[in-house]
């Protein structure tokens, strides 16, 4: 298997001086990510396609005359990103299709490798905008009004990608071709690892509701050093309350709730700020704590002169629960478990997609950081466990 070759050809692209990854949507590393992809493609002999969203689709046998077995994932990362959200499914996918041409397989059903395109959002706040533009989760209007810190819309950034952002929306040529979707992921938190499942591999059974929030506390700039306190408006001050308000809030409705992105202007070190706008990742086992966690928090910030922008939501997502129960027999009974992070497999769940996911093990339990880790051992498990479903699925 190439597995080692083709983890070793993605390891310096988009690398940053923290050791993590900047790979966003529709830039020069995306290019580069893309184009290696579809090397791959041509070089397993598989047919390359784009949908209307530009996501690039990789087709053994032809996925008009029946639906097809899909698995892929990701290449984009957060800001400073870990190396195996995302890519691992991708690199496993193209293995687990290597190793079954290898061994003389001939599926009876297509089998398709998707690499879908901005699925952390980094660049434009919107998570899973690939897989969100072809189901129709996110209207064309709604893309064409979203833009990244300098200013740059989607229709601007996918045209000097050299894709047509002219058609987004809804993609039902695309959504007939996928009989079912299985994503592999590396586990983004430790359950596998823990004495309860002890696995490397294990079977996904739901995703947590989450959505993000954008708030915006205005104030008034000013000198930082000839402003009396009292005649201070400092947003900062509100910012912070909401902060800290957001930790106790979300512990009171067993959520959790992260601020984990902040613009300030004029953002200067000497300058009271005029805006802080800050954006909240929130997330639970139920949509009522979640949404509760949110009431709550938006009566704070209201109070403080805060406005408050819904950005995305997702509901709680079940996969299919027969795939689930088949991947896990085929899998020798692998192991059951939901997971808090959202995924493009959850986009297509909710769409109708018979939809399934495999997580490989994390030891640590850290992602969407530089230390996201899983070792080699249980990496090749996850092309295998693929490998192995594929053959099942598409017999």
């Amino acid at each position: 298997m190439s597995f080692a070759r083709r983890w070793a050809e993605l390891d310096p692209v988009g690398r940053a001086a923290s050791g993590g990854y900047r790979r966003f949507a529709w830039t020069r590393e995306d290019a580069t990510l893309r184009e290696w992809f579809a090397s791959e493609v041509g070089a397993l002999g598989l047919d390359l396609t784009l949908d209307r969203a530009g996501n690039q689709w990789a087709w053994w046998g032809d996925p008009d005359a029946a639906p097809g077995i899909v698995t892929g994932s990701h290449l984009d990362s957060v800001p400073d990103g870990g190396a195996f959200d995302g890519p691992l499914g991708v690199v496993s996918a193209l293995t687990a299709v290597e190793a079954l041409q290898a061994s003389g397989f001939r599926p009876s059903k297509p089998i398709g490798v998707v690499n879908f395109g901005d699925e952390e959002g980094a660049r434009f706040g919107v998570a899973c905008a690939g897989s969100r533009l072809i189901t129709g989760a996110m209207t064309p209007a709604r893309a064409a009004a979203l833009r990244d810190a300098d200013g740059t819309s989607i229709h601007e950034a996918m045209s000097r990608a050299g894709l047509d952002p002219e058609h987004l929306g809804r993609d039902e040529e695309t959504l007939r071709r996928i009989g079912a979707f299985v994503e592999l992921h590396v586990e983004q938190g430790k359950a596998l690892a823990t004495d309860e499942y002890d696995a490397a591999v294990g079977v996904g059974t739901a995703i947590w509701p989450h959505g993000r929030w954008r708030f915006d506390f205005a104030g008034q700039a000013n000198h930082a050093g000839t402003t009396r306190l009292v005649d201070r408006d400092d947003p900062m001050l509100s910012y912070a309350s909401t902060v800290t308000a957001a930790r106790s809030i979300a512990a009171s409705h067993e959520a959790v709730a992260t601020f984990g992105k902040l613009l300030v202007e004029p953002n200067g070190v000497n300058a009271i700020p005029s805006l802080v706008r800050a954006w909240l990742d929130s997330r639970a086992p139920s949509e009522d704590s979640v949404r509760g966690t949110l009431d709550d928090l938006v009566r704070h910030a209201e109070q403080l002169g805060a406005s408050v922008t819904e950005e995305s939501w997702t509901g709680n997502t079940a996969f299919d629960v027969p795939l689930a129960q088949r991947l896990s027999e085929i899998l020798g009974g692998a192991p059951l478990l939901g997971t808090g992070a959202g995924h493009d497999a959850g986009i297509l769940a909710t769409a109708g997609v018979t939809t399934g996911m495999l997580f490989v093990r994390n030891p640590t339990g850290i992602s969407h950081s530089p230390a996201e880790f899983a070792p080699e051992a249980d990496c090749l498990a996850g092309v295998e466990a693929l490998t192995t479903v594929l053959r099942e699925l598409a017999a």
